[in-house]
């Protein structure tokens, strides 16, 4: 395979027309996976299978002795390395009574983030329904929310204030959506009402998720359906690098407000996205309803480079 299809994750004969593909599934139609890639499928759906089968008895027989399983952490992390992603952690995370902030480019996120420090998460109700991602996550406490529904976020800020309560390590996605990784939406500060005001030592540590060149051929996007997007992911060759970067921790109590608390979150990440990518940020070319996200003039379909939106709050 040349470097071109290592870095597309498809077997294409042309990047070019890889990228149509890409463009495709953006829209919502099914990506063609090669003998091959069925076959890579199929070989990590057995080896998560049987993480499956060696990890859950186990986590069920330590709750009957003790609370905080360590294995669900652990059966995500080795779960990300076999879907293809060699994470580098960088930075120093805090272990609890901590609320992480990051960006969102993939379902990878809750595998490699929960394995790294063993978060629970807000996500998408859409992931709950996601082929054994949605069980794997919801073993890990994550919390599904529909962002467009108000009770829904009412819901999610009273199992927030459980989980701070309880000194969980929480992540949150202010962004609404998954992007394309070379991308910055603004944040939706309804998810950090938990914050106002803020519990008795918590912490905010914006987090980056960095996938390098392969974001944008990772990134869960458009109309895609969580279906299609894990297939392409299974089905690609190799390893890809996914470095997670823990931030400078702030308190939330040195700023006024939720708005105040996401911007601060944002500008932080922003900065060190862009220090990633050696380049300024670009508009996301797909509507976001829910942060009221209207999309960039995309020439290519999944993304132009254009300046980032300003810190619209919602």
């Amino acid at each position: 395979m040349s470097d071109t299809a290592e870095t597309t994750g498809t077997e294409a004969p042309t990047e070019n027309k890889a990228w149509e593909l890409r463009v495709a599934a953006a829209r919502g139609e099914t990506t063609p996976i090669s003998i091959r890639g069925w076959f890579r499928i199929a070989r990590r759906a057995s080896a998560l299978l049987f993480l499956l089968i060696a990890f859950v008895p186990m986590h069920y027989l330590y709750r009957v002795f003790a609370y905080g399983s360590p294995f669900p952490m652990l059966f995500l992390r080795y779960a990300a390395r076999i879907s293809g992603a060699k994470v580098e952690v960088k930075g120093t995370h805090l272990k609890r009574d901590v609320f992480y902030v990051a960006n969102h480019v993939s379902w990878l996120d809750i595998l490699s983030m929960a394995g790294a420090c063993g978060t629970a998460f807000v996500a998408k109700a859409e992931l709950a329904s996601a082929p054994l991602v949605g069980w794997l996550a919801s073993l890990n406490r994550t919390v599904f929310v529909k962002r467009e529904h108000r009770m829904g976020v009412a819901e999610q800020i009273n199992a927030l204030k459980e989980a701070l309560a309880d000194n969980w390590a929480v992540t949150v996605f202010p962004e609404g959506t998954t992007t394309d990784g070379q991308s910055l939406l603004p944040f939706k500060t309804s998810m950090l009402s938990v914050l106002e005001p803020p519990p008795p030592g918590v912490m905010v540590q914006p987090v980056l998720l960095d996938y390098g060149s392969v974001a944008e051929w990772i990134g869960w996007i458009g109309d895609e359906d969580g279906l299609n997007n894990a297939k392409r992911v299974l089905a690609r060759k190799g390893t890809f690098p996914l470095k997670v970067e823990f931030l400078e921790p702030f308190s939330p109590s040195d700023f006024r407000g939720r708005k105040a608390i996401g911007q601060e979150s944002r500008r932080r990440i922003e900065e060190a996205l862009c220090e990633a990518l050696g380049k300024p940020l670009r508009k996301f070319a797909h509507d976001v309803a829910p942060i009221r996200y209207e999309k960039g003039d995309a020439t290519q379909g999944v993304g132009v480079k254009l300046t980032v939106p300003t810190d619209t709050e919602v």
